[in-house]
């Protein structure tokens, strides 16, 4: 939506309005019913109000709710069962949509079976929820239409949705305790500075000769927190959140922040997103091409589950190469994101007829990766910890107690 500067004149007084609309007519048609008896003399594009800026900026800190994976799963298995018993869809979806503790999915649900009962396919009706259920349940659910079964597609979509919460939820795990442990270690020094530091602060006054750097350091950074403590919190606070906002609403911020993350220099957080962004991929393509779906339609779809704006570009280069008559291993080739290995098992399978099985070996070997990083995430991310701990302890240790050592030179000479 724009916004756009609108000047009506009624009985001789001409004032301007700020009106919000997708073009500029119709903002002259929106002003027109709002001001009947004026007449619109003019209308152009201006920039949004302070306040309406203001209000999208903190209505986008607020993510919306949303439906737990666990509750998707769980309603996804009970459609497969029922449709697999021979119970009528519209009827499940009314069972499923009646008995879910969710209010949003409950009425996700009611809503596309009165789409069902006016005339629509469930996949037309399941359309305006891709958001909340994703592009591969919109998939399974075509192709749950067209091969007529969809008990199998859903039984298929659960165990995809399994898998990924699967993951997702080991990975959380894995970081809990580190990121507790930083919290902890930032805590315990903020309290050492304003607790211990001001205790030698007076004696250190006194010194006539000039302050060790690691002193120095301690002393300004009591000095800033005493004076500027909440400041800088809020300003933390603040970075988070505008961070967050510019990630969702920025595409060009969002394209710069995923190139960061999977950089090189970031060790663990890269290989951590690019092994669960290719297991989620090859997984969901796997799934797809083995259920019957056209290997362009699957991968098209396979790649909306991509969030990595970066690793996003280069997979979506893959079915334009295809279209230009490459094979499927040299259009992955291309992308630099899978190992020689892996292409030559892609390779085979399609040589052979095998393409599906061969994707499954292929989701089964960044399956293994993922898990190996996520049960030694510990292991790897112990010795930073111990590093970043040594510092602080030794910043701690010297400026505290290098300007005593000096002091006792100083008396003993």
């Amino acid at each position: 939506m724009k916004y756009f500067n609108v000047t009506v004149m009624e009985k001789g007084v001409k004032r301007q309005e700020i009106i919000e609309a997708e073009v500029k007519m119709g903002a002259v048609q929106i002003a027109k019913q709002k001001f009947p008896t004026a007449m619109v003399t003019r209308a152009v594009e201006t920039s949004a109000p302070l306040e309406d800026s203001m209000a999208k900026f903190f209505k986008s800190l607020k993510r919306p709710a949303k439906i737990p994976m666990q509750d998707k799963i769980s309603t996804i298995r009970q459609i497969a069962v029922m449709t697999d018993a021979g119970i009528p869809i519209n009827d499940s979806l009314a069972e499923v949509s009646e008995n879910t503790e969710n209010k949003h999915l409950a009425e996700i649900y009611a809503k596309v079976n009165s789409d069902i009962n006016a005339g629509k396919s469930m996949s037309d009706a399941m359309e305006p929820y891709a958001r909340e259920f994703g592009h591969v349940a919109i998939a399974m659910t075509n192709l749950g239409e067209r091969t007529g079964n969809l008990s199998e597609a859903y039984h298929t979509l659960a165990d995809i949705m399994e898998s990924v919460r699967d993951n997702a939820s080991k990975f959380k795990k894995a970081i809990k305790g580190p990121i507790i442990t930083l919290v902890a270690m930032g805590i315990a020094f903020t309290v050492l500075i304003m607790v211990v530091v001001p205790k030698f602060k007076d004696i250190f006054s006194k010194f006539k000769t000039e302050l060790p750097m690691p002193t120095k350091v301690l002393l300004n950074l009591e000095w800033a927190f005493s004076n500027y403590g909440i400041y800088i919190l809020l300003g933390i606070f603040g970075s988070i959140s505008m961070t967050k906002y510019m990630y969702a609403n920025n595409k060009d911020f969002k394209y710069k922040m995923d190139q960061v993350l999977i950089h090189p220099r970031f060790i663990l957080i890269n290989k951590a997103i690019f092994l669960s962004t290719m297991h989620k991929y090859n997984l969901v393509f796997g799934e797809l091409v083995k259920s019957g779906i056209p290997v362009a339609e699957a991968l098209d779809t396979a790649v909306g589950m991509v969030t990595n704006s970066v690793m996003k570009e280069k997979l979506l280069t893959v079915n334009a190469n295809i279209g230009r008559g490459m094979s499927l291993a040299e259009a992955f080739k291309i992308t630099n994101l899978y190992e020689n290995m892996l292409l030559q098992m892609i390779k085979a399978g399609e040589a052979g007829g095998q393409l599906d099985g061969m994707l499954v070996k292929v989701t089964q070997y960044y399956h293994m990766e993922f898990q190996d990083l996520i049960e030694n995430l510990s292991a790897y991310i112990e010795p930073i910890m111990m590093f970043f701990i040594a510092i602080l302890v030794l910043l701690m240790a010297l400026g505290i107690f290098m300007p005593m050592w000096d002091l006792g030179k100083a008396a003993k000479g």
